[in-house]
C-alpha cells in the first residue's frame, strides 16, 4: 500500500472514531476483527466497486457528445449562419439537439453572465467582468434602399442625415456598431431622420422594400435580396462598416463535453470562412 504502519494505525483509529465502534480487538501483538468489522468489510468492498464503476461511467460521459445545446444568438448569426453549422453538427453527432434563443446582443450577453446560457454569438463586444469575448466571424454592414427610392449609387454622410432612415432597437449589435461608426464623424443617431425603430432585421428589410426608408444592415441579411433585385445597395465611402461577431462565454463556467466540441466546431468554421 506504500503506507507506513503508524499511518495505517492512525487511519484505522480515525475510522473507528468516525463510526463510533471498535473494528479490531488488539490482543498483544495481534489484532482480531470485531463483529462490526465483519459487517463493514463487504459493504466497504461494494462502495469501492461502486466508486470504480462511477469513474468508468463519468469517463464515458466525458467522451460522449450528446445532450441539448442551448445557445444564445443575435439575429444575424441566429438566422443566417448558425442553423447551417448546427445542421452539419447534428449529422455528425445525432445525439445532440439544439435550442437557439434569438434576442438582441445585449440580452444574450446578460443571459450568459446570469448563467441562463452557457454560450452565445453576438454582433457586439461587451467588456463586462466575467464575460469572455472572442472574435468569431467578420461581417460588413451595407446601406440599402428600395430600387424605386431615388438615391444615387453613393452618398455622403451629409446626405445620409437627410434621408428617411430605419433603425434597430436599443441593445442591437447592428445599432451599436452604426453608432460607433458615426461617432468619429461627430454624428449621433439622433441626427438621423429616423422614421421607425423596428425589433428585427426582417422587419426592417420589409419596410425598406416597401419604401419607408433606407437602413444599414448586415450583408448576410441582404445578399440574396440585392442579387434578386428586391434591394439596392448604396455606397457610403466615408464610413467604415466592417464589424466582428463574437463568441461569448462565462469565464468561470465549466462547459459540458458537447458544448466544448460544438464551440470548437464554430471556431473551425470561422477560420475557414
Amino acid at each position: 500500500m506504500h503506507t507506513s504502519q503508524p499511518t495505517v494505525s492512525e487511519h484505522l483509529q480515525n475510522l473507528e472514531h468516525d463510526l463510533g465502534c471498535r473494528l479490531f480487538d488488539r490482543l498483544g501483538r495481534g489484532i482480531h476483527a470485531t463483529a462490526e468489522a465483519d459487517l463493514l468489510y463487504p459493504r466497504a468492498l461494494a462502495i469501492l466497486a461502486d466508486i470504480d464503476q462511477l469513474k468508468e461511467e463519468l469517463a464515458v460521459v466525458g467522451r460522449r457528445v450528446a445532450g441539448e445545446l442551448l445557445l444564445g444568438a443575435s439575429s444575424i448569426p441566429g438566422e443566417y449562419f448558425l442553423p447551417g453549422i448546427a445542421a452539419a453538427f447534428k449529422k455528425k453527432y445525432p445525439d445532440v439537439s439544439f435550442n437557439i434563443r434569438i434576442a438582441d446582443s445585449a440580452a444574450i450577453a446578460r443571459a450568459v453572465l446570469a448563467g441562463e446560457l452557457l454560450a452565445g454569438v453576438v454582433g457586439a463586444r461587451f467588456s463586462a467582468r466575467g464575460l469572455v469575448c472572442e472574435v468569431f466571424r467578420q461581417d460588413e454592414l451595407a446601406l440599402v434602399a428600395a430600387p424605386k427610392m431615388e438615391l444615387p449609387a453613393a452618398i455622403s454622410l451629409a446626405d445620409l442625415v437627410n434621408i428617411p432612415f430605419l433603425l434597430r432597437e436599443e441593445g442591437s449589435g447592428t445599432r451599436k456598431h452604426i453608432e460607433g461608426a458615426l461617432a468619429p464623424h461627430h454624428i449621433a443617431l439622433g441626427q438621423l431622420a429616423v422614421v421607425a425603430v423596428l425589433g428585427s432585421t426582417n422587419a426592417i428589410k420589409e419596410a425598406v422594400k416597401a419604401g419607408l426608408g433606407c437602413a444599414i444592415l448586415s450583408r448576410y441579411a441582404v445578399l440574396d435580396d440585392i442579387a434578386g433585385g428586391g434591394l439596392r445597395r448604396i455606397a457610403l465611402p466615408e464610413l467604415d462598416l466592417r464589424r466582428d461577431f463574437y463568441l461569448i462565454t462565462a469565464g468561470k463556467r465549466s462547459l459540458p463535453r458537447h458544448y466544448q466540441v460544438f464551440l470548437e466546431t464554430l471556431r473551425t468554421a470561422a477560420a475557414a470562412a
